[in-house]
């Protein structure tokens, strides 16, 4: 019978040192929240699972997987999150190889000198890392372990110890806590200043910083950013504040925005925000293309 509970009980943080400690091959899926409008022995309100939110695999007590619902974790969208394929490059890998396996496409970047092994390491293990780091700041949210069941043979699996990620994981919730309180509403949106040109002169950023400010245009809303950049809200909290703290962007209120305007932007969340067109885009292009 699979573990069940909710995280608002049994945190991430837990679940991550049983399965270290025990050293436990499976699969944890995490759920949306669903009212059952009942209460449990505790009085608190009892929730059935929804939605999938997050996988994270394991095998003998390493991580091994992680996916979460909201982020693309196929081979090509991981590769040029970590800006070892530009996004022409991804556009048209994916056009080209549509129904390739990840493993089956790895051979093919590596032989075609698109990647190296080790870059492929690397990104899928920065990106199973950042999708774990982001479920441990969850404070709810039922869950499942599926002791023995694993993802699928085409994934590419990368083992990562636990101990680490567990302490480090631990300093990024509170890091995330101070990062939640300081924005709050990814419902804002991000302008530049005066003199754009001036203040991003010297300055250098990292390639998810350089896509974040590509964006930046008061009719893009934060929460649409990190969608269009495939990030989490911890990963785009951390990088707006980032550039707030620098002065290379400012956050603004997009017009008209109230408590209903805001359900509306997170239903529209999917569309691909806007680009503006100007001399901070021009400059994002040619580093890019270095």
């Amino acid at each position: 019978m699979p573990l069940q509970g909710n995280i608002r009980d049994f945190s991430p943080t837990q679940l991550l040192n049983l399965v270290n400690l025990a050293r436990k091959t499976g699969t944890l899926t995490i759920f949306e929240s669903v009212s059952t409008g009942e209460k449990d022995a505790m009085g608190k309100e009892k929730m059935a699972p929804g939605a999938e939110r997050a996988k994270v695999a394991f095998n003998t007590g390493k991580l091994i997987f992680a996916s979460m619902d909201s982020q693309d974790a196929n081979l090509v969208a991981v590769l040029n999150k970590a800006g070892k394929l530009t996004d022409e490059q991804a556009r048209i890998i994916r056009e080209r190889a549509r129904n390739t396996t990840d493993k089956a496409l790895a051979m093919l970047l590596i032989n075609a000198n698109y990647v190296s092994q080790n870059d492929i390491v690397a990104s899928i293990k920065q990106h199973t890392l950042g999708v774990v780091y982001s479920l441990l700041t969850w404070a709810d949210g039922p869950f499942r372990f599926d002791d023995g069941s694993m993802p699928s043979s085409e994934r590419i699996l990368v083992p990562i110890d636990l101990e680490n990620v567990i302490i480090e994981g631990s300093r990024r919730i509170r890091e995330a806590e101070k990062l939640t309180e300081h924005l709050p509403n990814l419902d804002y949106a991000l302008k530049f200043p005066e003199n754009p040109r001036e203040k991003f002169k010297g300055i250098h950023l990292s390639v998810e910083e350089w896509r974040v400010v590509s964006f930046v245009n008061p009719k893009n809303s934060i929460r649409q950013i990190a969608k269009a950049n495939n990030m989490s809200d911890i990963e785009i909290r951390r990088i707006v504040y980032g550039l707030e703290q620098a002065g290379l962007v400012e956050m603004v209120k997009p017009p008209g925005m109230d408590a209903a305007a805001g359900n509306r932007a997170r239903q529209r969340q999917a569309r691909a925000p806007q680009v503006q067109k100007n001399v901070v885009n021009k400059l994002i292009d040619k580093i890019k293309s270095i």
